[in-house]
């Protein structure tokens, strides 16, 4: 029998059969070692085969796992050699951030979306909290979003508490797979609660002496949304290193790099010190955004391809 796995606690699982049965799942023993190189052998998403172990207490065991169509990793937080798989069998991806309370940077941005084109997983950045935007907070998010928008990604300025832009993020998620992603204190579970009260998921305040988020979803879930489409919530992310990628490859999961590339003099050019580097002329002729760039030297900086 199948089911997707709407609930990953580390150990147990909860997943749904097509008829929307619900069941308490934990994974027969031999899966933990078969080929499986990530911190978590099983995520949220994952189509999986069950078997009955006991029904009356509605506890059923996963005895494999279906091909995925896709899926989203992490760097490990305990161990930087292994990857954490975050979601699986996605359609899309919505990077929810904010101006200030809390600062979502353009460094961690640009490492999201680098890891969704790597994954080929289109990826949609959502701007929250206008409410609280001043006019030159509104100023910063419109230079955030004509770099993001040239280079072809959906950019939304929303508030769930004036419901301004939620709408249009709303329409996006019909009959779609999404994983919604940001910092703690970004507002996701705010924004679930908005177009699904039913759930009521725990909110919480960004902690006033950090002005970071504080964690209220441990782990990942997905939630069936009134629309025709699922949500999967994801635990606030504060750092998000990149696995699984050398240094030649990087520039490929930057858009507008990526269209430069063949232009370049040298095959192997890393964009840096190279003569005739076509990333570099644009970048001095503006075509490519300096924060852009900036980005992917630090990215570049943090690869360690020993443990490529």
């Amino acid at each position: 029998m199948k089911a997707l796995v709407y609930k990953s606690t580390g150990s147990w699982y909860i997943v749904k059969t097509a008829e929307g049965k619900q069941y308490n799942a934990r994974i027969k023993g031999v899966l933990k070692i078969e080929g499986i190189t990530s911190t978590n052998p099983i995520a949220v998403g994952d189509e999986v085969i069950i078997e009955i172990e006991n029904e009356l207490e509605n506890t059923v065991t996963i005895t494999a796992i279906c091909n995925r169509k896709n899926y989203v990793v992490r760097q490990s937080p305990h161990n930087k050699r292994q990857h954490h798989i975050i979601a699986s069998n996605l359609d899309q991806s919505i990077l929810l951030a904010t101006i200030k309370d809390p600062i979502t940077s353009t460094g961690f941005i640009d490492r999201f979306l680098c890891t969704c084109e790597m994954y080929h997983l289109p990826a949609i950045l959502v701007f929250n909290k206008a409410d609280i935007y001043t006019s030159k907070d509104l100023e910063k998010f419109t230079t955030i979003k004509n770099i993001y928008e040239a280079i072809g990604y959906q950019v939304f300025l929303t508030s769930i508490k004036t419901k301004e832009g939620v709408d249009d993020v709303i329409n996006i998620l019909h009959n779609k797979t999404t994983l919604l992603s940001g910092h703690s204190g970004v507002g996701k579970s705010t924004f679930i609660n908005a177009i699904f009260p039913k759930l009521d998921l725990k909110t919480q305040e960004v902690s006033d002496w950090s002005g970071k988020g504080m964690h209220t979803t441990t782990f990942a879930e997905m939630y069936d949304l009134p629309l025709e489409g699922k949500i999967i919530d994801t635990p606030g992310i504060r750092e998000l290193g990149l696995t699984g990628i050398n240094k030649n490859e990087l520039s490929g999961y930057f858009p507008e790099m990526k269209a430069l590339i063949n232009q370049c003099k040298f095959n192997n050019c890393i964009h840096i010190n190279e003569p005739n580097c076509a990333v570099k002329n644009a970048l001095h002729n503006g075509t490519i955004a300096e924060k852009r760039y900036m980005s992917y030297l630090n990215i570049l900086e943090t690869i360690d391809e020993k443990n490529y």
